[in-house]
Parts: C-alpha cells; structure tokens; sequence
C-alpha cells in the first residue's frame, strides 16, 4: 500500500560525512535563517540537507523507533534539490524557503504524489493537481520531501487505515496527537524543516504541543483551503508547524494570501502582512497584556506546574498577567455546538472532493460508509481496518442536513455569539492575548481511549471562533512528555502573537530533541 522508497539509492554516507565548516549547529536547531546563512556561505546545499533528512528518515521512520510518519516519498526530491542549487548559483534564491524542505499532511493535494487522506478508500489516489499553498510553497522554491501520516479524513484515532499508528518521538507508548499527528512527529523528530497540517478542531495545535514543537492555526482565510480535503469549511485551515517559531512565521510568509479558489480567503485582502519574521521581538512581552485561562487547568499538576512556571518568565519579562474566564455556559455548551457543524458539514462537503478521484473511488460519505464494511481484516496491500474512524462515518452520515435548523442556527448565530464572547473578554481587560494550556494533560497512550479530563479543553475556540492561535513549547513532564502553550488572539493578530510567542520561546528554550531520534554522525549545519 505505501510506496517503501529504498533511501539508500538516494542518500550517500560519504555525502552526510563531508568536511563541515569550523563553526557548527546542529540540523535540528537550525532555523531558515540558519540555513541560508549556510547557503550563502557556502557551506551547504539543498542537495545535502534534503541528504541529512532522507537519513533521518531512513534510521528512524521504519527503523530504529519506527515512528510510522511517511507514507509517500518524493522520489524527485534530490534532484529537484540539485536543480534549485543551481538556480541559486545562477540567479540567486527565490525566497528564504529556496531549498528548504517540507513535509505535508496526506490530506493536502499533490498532483506528483498519492493523496489519500490516509484511507485505504482512496488508496493511489493522485491529484489532478496541486493545492494552492504547495504551490505557493514550490513557486518559493521549497522541496516537497514527503506525505505523512494523519488521522484518517483528519479525525478519529492517531492511525490511518494505510499507515497504521503513528508514534511519539519522545515517548513511543504516547500518542502524537491528531490530526495531524505525522507531520508532529516528523517535525520533532528532524524528518524536514517545515511541515504543513490541518486544523479544523485542535489538529495542528494538539500534534505541536504533543510533540514539542511550535505551530500556527492561522485564522479563517488567511490561507488557502483549495486543494485541502475538507473535513469542516466553517472551520478547516492549513497551518504551519515547525521546531521554531521563526521557521512558522518565515513559512507562513508564503502561504499565506488571497485565493480566488477559496471565497474565505477575500476576508484576508488588505491584511496579510509582508513579512512575518518582522514582528519576532525578543521584548514582545514588556508592556504585553496577557490573559491567563486558568478554568483550563487543573487536569494534570506537572502541565499546570509547566505552565505556571511559563507564566512567570512572561511576568519577569515585563508583561501583565490577567486572570480571564469564559463563561461556563459557553464551555459546557461548545462542543456540542462545534458538532452540529463539523459532522454535518463533512457529509455535505466531501463529493465535492471525491468527484476530483477516479471514478474507481467513493464519491458520498454513504459510499465511503459501505465500501469500509467490506474491510473486515488486513488488506494484501498493507492496509487494515480503522474501526474508530469509520464508525464515525456512520455517525457524521446520520447527522443531518446543512439546511436543518439546528445547523442554521448554529452557523448563522452560534458562531458569533461566540466570537462577540471571545473579544468581550479581550476588550474588557484590554488583552494583547490569551493564554492557556494547549493540553490540559499530558499526552494518552498510543490505542487507548482518551484519558477523561477532569478540566475542559479551550482548543476549538479558535475554530468557533476563527482566531488564530499560536503554540510554543513550554517544558516537559517528569516522565519526559511536551507541554505546550497557546497565544489566541484575534483575527489576524498572526504578527502581534508570533512576536509573543518568539519572545517566550527565546525566554525558555524549552524544546528539546527527542530522545528516540539522535543526531546521526555528519549532521550538522555550518554558520
């Protein structure tokens, strides 16, 4: 079923062995602008960093820990790697992301490479072409390196019914959290530089803080869904996630902006800012307004303990600190109301996309319903059953209609109730940002259910809402699990919470490598 690519045809041991210059940093350190420092220097080419990934991949992904995150390799890869060292020496660098190469989520359309959504019912399934923002990516001269690993159709259980489970890099037995738990373990664990998810409920945010590294869920519009497989248009959006905030805010640069693909993106017109790397302050947080959701603690005493201790950095750099509350009426109440769109919206969306495959493929959620009853037992091709996704299926099939009033309600009044509460609690207390634990607890164990929180999760506010939300790590656990921390803010407040976050992130320096995936010999990035 996955295309097992030999990477020792591509990755050459004298290669990774090369003399390296007298100053080193380590690969998974690096930032973008680390690497092009490195470029301009001459002390390294797309070619050998797209070498030191396939690697890492190749001792890690189905060795060693086995991490299970790629599905599809990009069999072009170096090549495409050696064309655009050229075109540097040529002509120079198209962007900061010349070069650089990124991992995506396999609900995200390439037209060179299978897009499955990690479902064995759409398994060879190839794009007609690509998705706006990985064309964006490829036009700044970014390597697309692979497809990763997901929660099938971006929800259910951290396996996918063509990939299996995914691992944690820093702990094996936990879950990378989902959806988009591949690219979370990928990027932690040094597979790319740049990696892009989905976020429809917490998706990327649940995967970065699961496995310490940093992430953005931009707001509603401000990148492109075209070519993204929708689980939830009123709520769907691409993110990027990376070991740094600089490298988020640098691949934002590129993905961000107006699609006419994508009517959500007129919202963004007038308000992408021309570089996003520009507000990363190390003082962002002196004079800063911060609002701590502190109704979000209190499930786990070493994540509030983290948390707490986050918080302190931010007092001592400067910033006020705000105890802020949401209405318990609306917590108690939002999941059911983010549930009445997101299933129903599923079930009216998904031809849309499905009638982009082949005609051999499912074209209704009805369709994908049977044909996964008739996968009882693992597949000659390597797939196997994903009961927990598709039993959802049934539900989400049974939900309902866009035009019931239940859902009436919800899209045309719900979701700005909640919206109004939101920026009544930031007006009032006059708030640069939110903050609150991104994971109450720390992450489940792979394949069992999830651990019962004794405190709510303050995830999909910024789905109901639309709002952005920023994820840094923050620290770690005694048993050695991540813990990360969200900056919400308002539409659009991508450059104000980047400089938030930087400046923490620069305060802290929580993340750490993980412990499953060491630096192999000859890694290293010369400045």
């Amino acid at each position: 079923m996955r295309a097992r690519v030999v990477l020792g045809l591509f990755v050459c041991a004298a290669a990774l062995a090369a003399p390296l210059g007298a100053q080193q940093i380590s690969l998974s350190s690096a930032t973008i602008a680390d690497l092009n420092q490195a470029f301009d220097a001459g002390d390294l080419t797309a070619e050998r960093l797209v070498q030191m990934y396939l690697a890492r991949i190749e001792a890690y992904d189905q060795q060693g820990p086995a991490l299970n995150t790629v599905l599809w390799l990009n069999e072009r890869a170096l090549e495409r790697a050696r064309e655009l060292d050229a075109e540097r020496r040529q002509s120079g660098s198209r962007s900061p992301l010349h070069g650089i190469p990124v991992v995506l989520k396999d609900n995200v359309d390439t037209g060179d490479m299978p897009t499955t959504a990690g479902s064995i019912l759409l398994a060879g399934s190839v794009p007609p072409d690509d998705a706006f923002l990985v064309q964006k990516l490829r036009d700044a001269g970014a390597i697309i390196l692979a497809k990763v690993n997901m929660s099938e159709f971006a929800s259910g259980a951290t396996m996918s019914s063509v990939g299996g489970w995914i691992r944690n890099p820093h702990s094996l037995e936990h879950s990378p959290s989902g959806s988009s738990g591949g690219t979370g373990s990928a990027i932690a664990a040094s597979f790319a530089q740049l990696g892009i998810g989905t976020d429809t409920g917490g998706s990327v945010r649940g995967p970065s803080t699961a496995n310490g590294i940093a992430g953005l869920k931009p707001t509603l519009g401000l990148v492109s869904r075209d070519g993204i497989i929708p689980l939830a248009l009123a709520f769907d959006t691409g993110g990027p996630m990376a070991r740094s905030v600089y490298d988020v805010a640098a691949m934002l640069n590129v993905i961000a902006g107006v699609d006419p693909a994508d009517e959500a993106t007129a919202a963004a017109e007038g308000r992408v800012e021309d570089d996003y790397t520009s507000f990363l302050d190390e003082g962002a947080l002196n004079g800063a307004r911060i609002g701590i959701a502190r109704q979000f603690m209190g499930g786990d005493p070493e994540v509030d303990w983290v948390i707490e201790a986050g918080l302190g950095h931010m007092e001592a750099a400067g910033a006020t600190l705000v105890d802020v509350a949401f209405d318990e009426w609306l917590v108690d109440a939002k999941a059911d109301w983010y549930t009445t769109i997101r299933w129903r919206e599923f079930r009216q969306q998904i031809p849309a996309y499905l009638a982009t495959t082949g005609p051999e493929y499912p074209k209704t959620l009805a369709d994908l319903v049977a044909r996964s009853q008739e996968i009882l037992a693992s597949t000659d091709d390597g797939g196997q059953p994903n009961p927990v996704r598709w039993a959802l299926f049934k539900q989400e099939e049974v939900s309902g209609e866009v035009t019931d009033f239940e859902y009436v309600t919800m899209r045309d009044h719900g979701l700005q109730i909640v919206r109004d509460h939101v920026m009544g609690v930031m007006e009032r207390h006059g708030l640069d940002a939110i903050v609150y634990p991104t994971s109450g607890t720390r992450p489940d164990r792979v394949g069992e259910d999830a651990a019962v929180w004794d405190v709510p999760s303050a995830t999909n506010f910024a789905n109901l809402t639309g709002f952005p939300d920023l994820i840094v790590p923050a620290g770690f656990t005694t048993d050695g699990l991540p813990v990360g921390i969200s900056f919400f803010g308002p539409a659009f407040s991508e450059g104000s919470l980047l400089g938030l976050g930087y400046a923490f992130e620069q305060l802290t320096r929580a993340r750490r490598d993980p412990v499953t995936t060491p630096a192999l010999v000859g890694e290293g990035v010369g400045r």
